[in-house]
């Protein structure tokens, strides 16, 4: 099987992020840069985030600054640094708490044309990097609000390293953002693909690779071959490496494969998948017409096929 390497970056990857993690515990850095005027926050409201233009279909990232920023924080949600972009402070804020956050912004776009949208929904659109930065925050703050307590004792947790880590204050158990390794394989035999189509899916026609969650003590290439198995009973043999996604959504990074299968027979786990089948390239070229579709184009796993496609 020929390596088929990635065409180009995979959406959310590319962030312009300088992390800075050396910072995090620098208390005088991180209350002088909260106090600064210039210093960004970025917003996220029951894990949406800040945007313009998306009614024109002209998407971009709203970070806000000085009083707004003040206003958010003061909101009660949790707030953590997530490094410097061209020099300046960015931290994540979370005003999930406030009904509606849009009249703490100001004046100016208090009843302007800014709202909280997912960012799935606008990936493809956004200018490069901003996609990456939003994705950052929502994913560090889903975290955040949903990792109160210590899942060592129990006791209540407070934040550490700027929001980056908690501390338990029973214990003392340090705790950090959690991120859930996932394969995802674009399986190949000749000149057709296997796609399945799960439960999960928003539409009843579309189809995509298979994936699942690494397992304790199992390698990437073990997983890969699990998983098809387990799916669809199709047997892997060679696994080649393809790209990475990060996908905060809630936690979850997507390492993406193309594999070659040594059979073909299906046999789907109805438990897993409501449909599996193998595909041609010229069916993937125009699926509309063949009456399936393809996942989402911010997605890796459309990013698997689409390679897979242009390399025939």
């Amino acid at each position: 099987m020929l390596s088929i390497p990635a065409s180009r970056p995979n959406a959310y990857t590319g962030s312009p992020i300088d992390r800075a993690s050396n910072r995090r515990d620098d208390a005088d850095f991180i209350a002088q840069a909260l106090a600064d005027p210039e210093t960004l926050f970025a917003p996220v409201w029951r894990s949406r985030s800040l945007m313009k233009g998306v009614a024109e279909g002209r998407p971009e990232a709203v970070l806000v600054t000085g009083a707004a920023a003040e206003r958010l924080r003061l909101a009660g949600g949790p707030w953590a640094f997530l490094g410097f972009w061209a020099e300046r402070p960015v931290f994540a804020v979370d005003c999930s708490a406030a009904e509606d956050p849009i009249p703490l912004l100001p004046d100016e776009t208090a009843g302007g044309p800014v709202a909280f949208t997912d960012i799935r929904s606008v990936a493809g659109l956004l200018p490069p990097g901003e996609a990456s930065v939003l994705a950052h925050a929502r994913g560090l703050m889903h975290w955040r609000t949903r990792h109160r307590f210590c899942g060592v004792c129990g006791a209540g947790c407070e934040p550490r390293s700027a929001g980056n880590a908690m501390a338990c204050t029973g214990c003392g158990a340090q705790h950090f953002p959690r991120t859930d390794p996932a394969v995802i394989m674009l399986v190949v035999k000749d000149d057709r693909c296997l796609l399945g189509h799960s439960h999960r899916f928003p539409t009843t026609v579309m189809y995509s690779t298979l994936a699942g969650f690494v397992e304790p003590g199992e390698s990437l290439e073990e997983a890969v071959r699990r998983e098809v198995e387990e799916e669809t009973a199709v047997k892997v043999g060679e696994v080649r490496y393809h790209s990475s996604q990060p996908w905060p959504f809630p936690a979850s990074i997507m390492l993406g494969f193309h594999a070659e299968a040594l059979s073909e027979e299906i046999r789907i786990d109805p438990e897993e998948l409501r449909d599996a089948r193998w595909f041609s390239r010229a069916e993937l070229r125009s699926p509309e017409a063949h009456g399936f579709s393809l996942p989402r184009v911010d997605s890796i796993a459309r990013r698997l096929i689409e390679d897979w496609i242009e390399a025939g």
